[in-house]
């Protein structure tokens, strides 16, 4: 046996070794003024909030060595990328993406041309399990952003539970743990849960605080689709909160929103909420997509008792008169005071596999289209229709541009997509899917000033970076990574549409993963040079310290 100082002080040489490595490319092009590219001639907002300033930005071994105030010279640098008359931001990190087609859609393309460069999937209580397997094929395809992923509670529960209504017992509680600890091991960020979903909706918040606490014992997050986003709104922050505060780990309630008329207005409530938290020392922060509709399942509508242990129980249940009867009651009242808005017209049809013909028309369209009346309980008995075929996704036009404003200004608020991975010809899919990170620049920057620049910038790089615990991306600064966007603040836009949504943005001319071009001169290159990011990982790449 070696003596501890022995193997303490070899663990410290190979670390070192290890460091050395990773760094050597980029210290030999700062001591030799070689470079790989020069960004030159733009205005650099370095994504930590500070007003932006004119400098150019070299990068060597897929790292930023350079950011000079003065010129850098271009005979430097293997290649010039001419910035004059631009913004170079950080590369977007958008902490809430839908993956699920990363392994179809590797190169990412929906998200690289919004200059997103980091993604973290596994939301909403959804992820793959186990983790390591999947991450490992990913990596081995190759990736057009760099992508990291949350362990999902509903994913965990529906493994040990299925979709049973009922409490775990102490012994599957244990293994729902182990299974969290598992994912955390293998590189997880933390958990997520979608306690609006099943089968996370039959979960008690005792449960989640023991699977959280496995999280945060790894130094994880906690993000979460509240319980209730419309008429138990106030309910559902105030148990996000109480898991934090009794897992003591860091939250973000996830795309945070007002939903329903009932509840317009209503943010100001929760924004207090979360600083009351805060103040107590409570890490709570939320993020937020700039649209006033939302997205998810048609089953959405339907209560949750009524779908509990599956589609056959769901099933004898319709057979049931007067169950059948509390069903449709249940969905009527959904349709009036929560996701249906009150008006069959403002749930529109996204995704229908079973009628395409019918992807992009509302609910009312097509209770019309059948000839009946479209009323809440014509439209109850739609979405139980939808579901016995095999379900729907669907848009719900149910948020306040208010709302949005207020959150979209509060100081703890990060940009996040809550977008899927598409390629044109897709469904009917939310424009948010292509259109997030452009629309907050144009329109709620540029446009209306709702938040400055700087503002939207810090809180699509920066902020989030810091909140997932990646010391070495979401900033232009020397010795970071290469992730980069190069974009026309005068012209960058959304392009997107609830009527049209399967276009690209515009605007943005460059975007860098790693020091290499996914989308170059506008162009999409397909470019692999993304990363899987574990958690804790000792392969170069980011590991957080909490």
């Amino acid at each position: 046996m070696r003596p501890l100082g022995s193997l303490l002080a070899l663990a410290l040489i190979s670390s070192l070794a290890a460091c050395a490595r990773d760094s050597a490319p980029a210290d030999r092009a700062a001591e030799t003024g070689s470079y790989d590219l020069v960004v030159t001639g733009g205005t650099v907002i370095d994504g930590t909030g500070s007003a932006g300033y004119p400098a150019d930005v070299a990068i060597a071994g897929g790292r930023i060595v350079r950011v000079s105030r003065k010129p850098i010279d271009r005979s430097s640098a293997k290649r010039v990328i001419d910035a004059r008359g631009r913004v170079v931001a950080p590369g977007f990190i958008d902490l809430h993406a839908h993956l699920d087609p990363l392994l179809r859609l590797p190169g990412a393309e929906s998200a690289v041309r919004q200059g997103v460069t980091t993604a973290l999937g596994g939301p909403d209580g959804s992820s793959p399990f186990p983790l390591a397997p999947y991450l490992d094929s990913a990596q081995a395809l190759g990736l057009g952003l760099n992508v990291a992923f949350l362990a999902g509670h509903n994913t965990i529960r529906g493994r040990v539970l299925g979709m049973a209504d009922r409490a775990p017992t102490p012994e599957e509680l244990e293994r729902m743990r182990s299974m969290v600890a598992q994912a955390m091991g293998d590189g997880a960020w933390g958990i997520s849960t979608g306690l609006k979903y099943l089968p996370g909706a039959y979960a008690k918040t005792d449960e989640i605080v023991e699977l959280a606490r496995a999280a945060a014992d790894s130094g994880g997050i906690y993000t979460s689709h509240l319980r209730e986003e419309g008429l138990g709104l106030m309910d559902g922050v105030a148990e996000a909160i109480e898991i934090g505060r009794r897992a003591h780990i860091p939250i973000v309630l996830t795309h945070h929103k007002v939903v329903g008329k009932p509840m317009w207005g209503s943010s100001r409530r929760t924004l207090a909420m979360i600083d009351s938290a805060r103040a107590e020392g409570i890490d709570v922060m939320a993020d937020q997509y700039p649209y006033t509709a939302t997205y998810t399942g048609i089953g959405v509508l339907v209560p949750a008792w009524a779908r509990a242990d599956g589609d056959s129980a769901f099933e004898r249940r319709l057979r049931a008169p007067a169950l059948r009867d509390s069903i449709v009651k249940g969905i009527v009242f959904n349709i009036l005071n929560d996701r249906g808005g009150g008006d069959l017209a403002r749930i529109q049809l996204a995704r229908v596999p079973w009628q395409r013909d019918l992807e992009g028309k509302t609910l009312e369209d097509w209770a019309v289209g059948r000839g009946l009346e479209p009323t809440p309980a014509t439209g109850a008995e739609l979405v139980i229709e939808a579901l016995r075929r095999g379900g729907v996704s669907a848009i719900y036009h149910v948020l306040d541009d208010a709302d949005v404003d207020r959150i979209m200004k509060y100081p703890h608020t990060m940009i996040a997509s809550d977008g899927r991975l598409v390629q044109p010809g897709e469904g009917h899919p939310h424009p948010r899917w292509y259109g997030t990170f452009p629309r907050v620049l144009a329109r709620y920057a540029r446009e209306r000033n709702v938040i400055t620049l700087e503002e939207a910038v810090h809180k699509m790089t920066g902020m989030p970076a810091q909140r997932l615990g990646l010391r070495e991306r979401g900033q232009v600064a020397e010795g970071m990574y290469a992730d980069l966007v190069v974009f026309d603040a005068a012209t960058v836009e959304d392009r997107a549409t609830f009527e049209s949504p399967h276009q690209y943005p515009a605007g943005i001319d460059y975007v860098l993963v790693n020091g290499v071009a996914v989308v170059d001169g506008g162009k999409f290159t397909d470019a692999r040079a993304g990363r899987v990011l574990r958690r804790g990982s000792d392969d170069g790449d980011d590991t957080a310290s909490r």
